[in-house]
């Protein structure tokens, strides 16, 4: 438990540096917002970007851990969005709702609590769930957001404007082009290298700061049962549907079933709020179930690990 914590303790300190911030009107509410784009637009292209150039096809050897953890994420992904389709959701709310339960923060906190569990082991199967998560999962939900909002517009004006909303998202394009730094061998320049590190590594502190700015606002009437369905679905679900597969239908090897499970116990992490400031949808709900759910991980994930070492 005290290792846990100690992993998560930065997210708490973030994320209330913020509220303090925001409750001492040392930051305006307004600062949230221009914190979240800088986010968007400059730290998580870069961090997605350098990530990606660095993979080699042995980061993706074991398609059956992919498959696995990816059929745990749309499993919750496609139930969570029945369900909020059955509460009449707005379309927009139901996809990032969806991201929520699905999102696992797997660069923050999964990645090493991998490494304190597995050791060196534990790395690529967490390295793949960060990819897989970050960029994947983030770029179907911004797909879905995006033919959401010009679906007024007819099948092909649909394409069209979906289409070139994509081409100028830089987390669309990021994460393209690292690829393409990989599959190529191209090298990049020491001194680039640097400033992608640089805005990456800016980019999750700026995330949990605005996220803290958020939760000094008002609660808003009518919230609890969405994020209720947020944090039960991302700390019990997700981990119980990839056991599931994991261990029994498609059974993977030891160490990356142990893996796949842990990584999908890791709670909300901050791109589904991200996305919600972004096109302006529930961002108080979002930014109280991650911190509900990054709050409630500690004793769940500490059941889990406890769980996996008496297996």
């Amino acid at each position: 438990m005290l290792a846990i914590f100690n992993i998560v303790f930065p997210i708490f300190s973030l994320i209330f540096l913020g509220w303090i911030c925001r409750k001492r009107n040392i930051l305006s509410a307004g600062a949230a917002s221009e914190l979240n784009r800088f986010v968007i637009w400059l730290g998580l292209p870069a961090l997605l970007f350098d990530s990606m150039s660095r993979l080699t096809p042995s980061d993706f050897a074991n398609l059956r851990f992919i498959g696995v953890f990816a059929a745990g994420v749309a499993i919750v992904f496609l139930l969570t969005t029945w369900i909020r389709m059955r509460q009449k959701a707005a379309a927009p709310d139901v996809i990032i709702d969806s991201l929520g339960t699905s999102y696992a923060n797997v660069g923050f906190i999964g990645i090493p609590l991998c490494y304190l569990a597995f050791g060196h082991d534990g790395l690529p199967p967490s390295v793949i769930a960060m990819v897989m998560t970050a960029c994947l999962l983030f770029a179907v939900a911004i797909v879905l957001l995006e033919t959401c909002i010009h679906a007024h517009a007819g099948l092909g004006r649909t394409v069209s404007k979906v289409g070139r909303s994509l081409l100028r998202n830089p987390i669309m394009i990021a994460p393209v082009a690292g690829i393409a730094v990989a599959l190529t061998g191209l090298q990049i320049p020491s001194g680039v290298q640097q400033l992608f590190k640089i805005l990456g590594g800016a980019a999750s502190p700026c995330a949990l700061v605005s996220l803290g700015l958020f939760l000094a606002q008002p609660v808003k009437h009518g919230e609890g049962a969405s994020v209720s369905l947020l944090v039960a679905f991302k700390l019990l679900l997700q981990p119980a549907v990839t056991a599931l597969l994991a261990y029994w239908i498609f059974p993977l090897p030891r160490l990356w079933a142990d893996s796949a499970v842990l990584l999908a116990a890791m709670p909300i992490g901050t791109g589904p709020f991200m996305l919600a400031e972004l096109y302006q949808r529930e961002v108080a709900g979002m930014s109280r179930a991650i911190l509900i759910s990054t709050t409630l991980s500690l004793p769940t994930i500490a059941l889990i690990l406890a769980w996996i070492s008496h297996r």
